[in-house]
């Protein structure tokens, strides 16, 4: 039998294409060497603490100490990561994570490592890779082309659990012949690779014409953007869900290779290599089931295989049937997070990605982390054995989400629309005047009151988490053809980024509300200073500005709200 051709590995189709790419490819490796660090600094940590406490509390605390970070700044952090170049952001974010990793080194070899330090420096690492991961997240777009972005993400899966394949058995045999410090000193050198490729990579950008956003306002359109956007919210909300029951398989791994297998470091590291094993054979399955299945029927066939290969793990006594459970349990895991992630990042546009994932790896690090907290409290209480398996009966119970949150359907990125062009302004304006507000009158025929009313509703969505706020639509009493849509941005710049952040679909959609208008005439645009006392001239021997003094904001492309 004849192998296949060497190229069919890297067709445009497969999960390999994106490594043809030399800069992704070069990332991409030296993100594994990282990951496979960060793997083996978990593993050391994690053993370093059930040998200083028997409190199945703290250890799991460990886990909690590593991804709470992420779920406290990371809407920071894709706020800094769209605003700032995502390159130096990953550089300063892998500085931070690079000190704490070399304190914890030094600090271990010095015998002065307490639980409490533990879990100190295994939050500033937490929190250097929280900020690190909108950045190189995001990024991924800007390294290869759209139509295999989805490739991309899954690859960037199956590095980090390729890496929880081998980093936990390597952590493991770390631990046992060179204790935990040389587990942290590990991770520490192993961040170097990755700084250097990011120092080398020579990042393409066009700077925007109009001055970044503060950081509190670039994280309240974030939010505001998030929360007008359906499609995001539940997936958000659905992967809340997961890593709150699932984290219970990494929080409680060590208690389960030391309380239920009776092992040592080696067994606890060979667990988890069988869990990231088997998420490795899911990510690269992720094409497959995508095309095979939709949305919410692979949710829930994930979430119905997690439940039984958690139940196995609690049950199971023999360390290779354990090990089997966890190869399944890795696989449904790694589909579900990836299916989870390809939807956010096809769902949002470029100039909030950073902040969209960013809420992402919020939901799926601060479930892990609050379930982690649960789980272990819950185990103190009751043991290994019956939290698993009220994990599994959750597990099990979790696809009924499925009827008030059913997994939208994700199809190609939805891609930036062409800018429109700045309208034209007489009034002396600064890029803080405001707030201005925006009424476009629209002539609706009767019978097409109904039909125009609902696409309104879908662009008030549209406006609001662009930047708009208090949007309305009001119908005359007196003229029941005229229409009103009416709405606020906070100042002059804000209403320039709000006009031109509309995707293609947005811009289709916000065509389909004025085809509905009625006449020769176009639809009518007025644009109001709502407080308009520095544009007044008190004095009456006060000389008008010119026409030159109002701020000068250009594009070349035309549009018309």
């Amino acid at each position: 039998m004849t192998a296949p051709p060497k190229r069919a590995f890297f067709a445009a189709d497969s999960v390999a294409a994106p490594l043809r790419l030399p800069v992704f490819r070069r990332i991409w490796l030296a993100s594994l060497l990282s990951n496979l660090g960060l793997l083996i600094q978990g593993v050391g940590a994690a053993w370093a603490m059930t040998q200083m406490t028997t409190s199945a509390d703290k250890v799991a605390l460990v886990q909690t100490a590593l991804m709470l970070p992420i779920m406290l700044i990371s809407m920071p952090a894709g706020a800094i990561a769209d605003m700032y170049d995502r390159r130096i952001v990953a550089l300063v974010s892998l500085g931070i994570a690079l000190s704490g990793a070399t304190s914890l080194s030094v600090l271990a070899w010095l015998h002065l490592v307490t639980p409490e330090i533990l879990l100190t420096f295994c939050f500033i690492v937490g929190s250097g890779m929280a900020l690190f991961g909108p950045a190189w997240q995001s990024s991924v777009s800007e390294q290869v082309p759209t139509e295999i972005l989805p490739s991309a993400v899954a690859l960037n899966g199956i590095s980090y659990n390729i890496a929880r394949s081998f980093g936990p058995a390597i952590g493991g045999i770390v631990v046992a012949t060179a204790g935990a410090v040389a587990a942290f000193a590990a991770n520490a050198v192993l961040y170097i690779p990755l700084l250097i490729v990011l120092f080398l990579w020579r990042r393409e950008s066009e700077p925007s014409r109009l001055p970044r956003e503060r950081l509190s306002r670039a994280i309240v359109s974030g939010v505001r953007y998030i929360a007008n956007s359906p499609s995001i919210r539940i997936v958000l909300a659905r992967t809340l869900t997961t890593g709150v029951i699932g984290g219970s398989v990494s929080a409680l791994m060590p208690l389960v290779a030391r309380d239920l297998l009776h092992g040592g470091a080696q067994t606890y590291g060979i667990m988890l290599g069988a869990f990231g094993m088997g998420a490795v054979i899911g990510a690269l399955n992720i094409t497959e089931m995508r095309k095979r299945l939709s949305g919410e029927a692979a949710v829930r066939a994930c979430a119905l295989s997690m439940g039984g290969s958690i139940a196995a793990v609690a049950l199971s006594r023999e360390p290779v049937l354990t090990a089997a459970a966890l190869v399944v349990a890795g696989a449904v895991w790694m589909l579900a997070v990836a299916l989870f992630n390809i939807g956010v990042q096809l769902s949002a546009p470029r100039w909030v990605a950073g902040r969209a994932l960013a809420a992402f790896q919020a939901s799926i690090a601060g479930g892990i982390a609050i379930g982690s907290w649960g789980w272990g409290r819950l185990t103190d209480l009751a043991g290994v054995e019956t939290a698993l398996l009220v994990s599994a009966a959750l597990m099990f119970a979790s696809p009924l989400l499925g009827l008030w949150l059913r997994m939208p359907r994700v199809g190609a990125r939805n891609e930036d629309a062409e800018d429109l062009a700045d309208p034209e302004v007489r009034l002396q304006l600064t890029g803080r005047s405001g707030p201005l507000v925006v009424e476009i009158e629209y002539r609706v025929a009767p019978d097409n009151a109904r039909g125009f009313h609902g696409v309104m509703q879908e662009v008030q969505l549209s406006r609001q988490r662009n930047g708009a706020y208090g949007w309305s639509i009001a119908r005359d009493i007196a003229d029941p053809e005229l229409w009103t849509e009416r709405y606020h941005c906070p100042t002059w710049f804000d209403y320039l980024r709000q006009r031109n952040r509309a995707t293609q679909s947005e811009r289709a959609l916000h065509l389909r509300a004025i085809g509905f208008h009625l006449g020769p005439d176009p639809v009518r645009v007025r644009r109001m200073l709502e407080r308009p006392f520095g544009s007044v001239r008190w004095k009456e021997d006060s000389p008008d500005r010119t026409a030159s003094e109002v701020l000068p904001v250009a594009t070349a492309a035309g549009g018309s709200t």
